[in-house]
């Protein structure tokens, strides 16, 4: 067989008849390492091997380590290479490029896995590298975690695995032992880094779980279950939503989720953000019923979106500054919508926004193209004209609505330009409208009155006093 033949060899007493046909003609023999137990069984049928153990000491960091091997298999032309570790994820891809570029072909050997030579009695698993661990896992699935060769690699790989699974999920962790035979034992997966005898060959078995024997959860979880709110069987309430009838229960998410945010309070954040999740689903589900897009393509959508709108980090784009983001991220969003003029980009803006933030906002873009005043000491004086004009249309009693409605927007074009956000603004003003209203109440029973008992005047003082004491604090 010409070019690279990989031969996989997790464990001695794994070794299949084409391995050891393999081994036995190969002319070039390269082994990932000689301290595996497997080196053995190699040894035994080709003593003349070579070993990427000084790789691994020479190498910085695994990517150097990986480009290092695929460099000396290359290099060898024709050649077997025993892989004692797991090498699918990292390694044989940088190997199958490397050989790809010099027109060397890369064939990988039929061989036992990890998961059935280590644990046979358990269903096949997934398996990946304690060095090279999934960003992310789906614990319905099963795992086998392969090369916990120390405590320091166990630590990590328990705080990567207990992201994902229960810390008291029992779990089984296997080696193998002085006759070249796994053995196992099963221990809580809290307890992996608290054990004796890590090496290469020590690995671990995790048995996926349904959500609902579970206490960690995924956002793929959230999904199931919702599916499952929405499914014949299920809840009454959330099989009657559409997308319409969860606008305002989105609405009154996000509005709770702000609230948090000004509390300062990051647990309730995490609760109200799992809410605006909720919502999230309910839609991505109500869609993926009628055909129209999944929770995928809503993905989908937004990832593409965040690559093209920031060329400064995904492209050759320079930038420099925030400001400069944001002026690209404008230009990049009219081209992708296929907006000509800048009236379509004012119109844009959802009518369904706040009407404070949704002023300010178009106020925004049409700055963008330098229709605006040059600070907020000049638009200041558009307030006092605004003012003026309700006042005669207050005389008048006509247009008192639309006179009205200029004053505010006024006020938030003097908001925007000094870099204030309105529609916090007004809340804050809110907030202390009813701290003062508060107190004032409570100066009013404390005298032994009633506010229905109290004209405007006599109110007014408590006010003044409440105000003052508002002050002091």
């Amino acid at each position: 067989m010409s070019g690279i033949v990989i031969l996989p060899l997790f464990s001695p007493k794994t070794l299949t008849v084409t391995g050891s046909e393999t081994l036995l003609s190969a002319e070039k023999l390269f082994l990932q390492t000689a301290l595996h137990p497997s080196a053995e069984a190699v040894r035994a049928l080709h003593a003349g091997f070579t070993s990427m153990d000084d790789l691994f000491e020479s190498c910085e960091d695994f990517d150097r380590l990986n480009e290092a091997i695929a460099e000396r298999l290359c290099s060898a032309g024709n050649c077997v290479y025993v892989a004692t570790g797991s090498i699918f994820s990292s390694q044989l891809p940088v190997i199958q490029k490397a050989a790809e570029e010099r027109g060397i072909g890369v064939a990988v050997l039929p061989y036992v896995s990890v998961s059935a030579a280590a644990f046979p009695a358990l269903p096949p698993a997934r398996e990946c590298s304690a060095h090279d661990l999934p960003k992310a896992f789906d614990p319905e699935q099963s795992y086998v975690v392969c090369e916990i060769d120390s405590r320091l690699i166990a630590g990590e790989a328990k705080l990567a695995l207990t992201e994902f699974f229960d810390d008291e999920l029992t779990v089984t962790i296997a080696s193998i032992d002085n006759n070249g035979d796994y053995t196992s034992r099963s221990i809580s997966l809290c307890e992996l880094d608290r054990q004796e005898g890590y090496d290469a060959t020590t690995c671990l078995y995790l048995q996926g779980q349904y959500y609902e024997l579970r206490k960690r959860h995924s956002l793929e979880d959230v999904m199931r279950v919702v599916r499952r709110l929405r499914a014949p069987n299920g809840c009454p309430w959330d099989r009657e939503q559409t997308h319409a009838s969860l606008k305002n229960a989105l609405l009154e998410e996000c509005y709770e989720l702000i609230d948090a945010i000004d509390e300062g309070d990051d647990a309730h954040i995490c609760e109200e953000l799992g809410d605006v999740l909720l919502q999230f689903a309910l839609h991505a589900v109500i869609a993926e019923e009628h055909g129209a897009f999944t929770a995928q393509d809503a993905a989908t959508d937004l990832v593409e979106k965040l690559i093209y709108r920031h060329p400064h980090v995904f492209g050759e784009v320079r930038v420099s500054g925030s400001g400069e983001v944001l002026k690209n991220w404008d230009a990049l969003k009219m081209q992708q919508r296929k907006q000509e003029t800048q009236a379509e980009v004012l119109k844009s803006v959802p009518r369904s926004f706040p009407a404070l933030l949704r002023s300010r906002k178009v106020q925004k873009k049409a700055a963008d193209v330098g229709f605006d005043w040059p600070n907020a000491g000049e638009a200041f004086f558009k307030i006092g004209e605004e003012t003026a004009e309700l006042e005669e249309a207050m005389r008048s009693g006509e247009h008192v609505a639309e006179e009205m409605g200029d004053l505010l927007f006024a006020v938030v074009n003097v908001a925007r330009l000094l870099k204030l956000e309105p529609e916090f603004l007004l809340m804050e003003a809110t907030d202390k409208f009813i701290g003062r209203f508060e107190t004032m109440e409570q100066l009013v029973v404390s005298s032994g009155k009633a506010l229905s008992e109290m004209t405007l005047e006599q109110m007014d003082m408590f006010w003044e006093e409440a105000k003052k004491r508002g002050n002091r604090e």
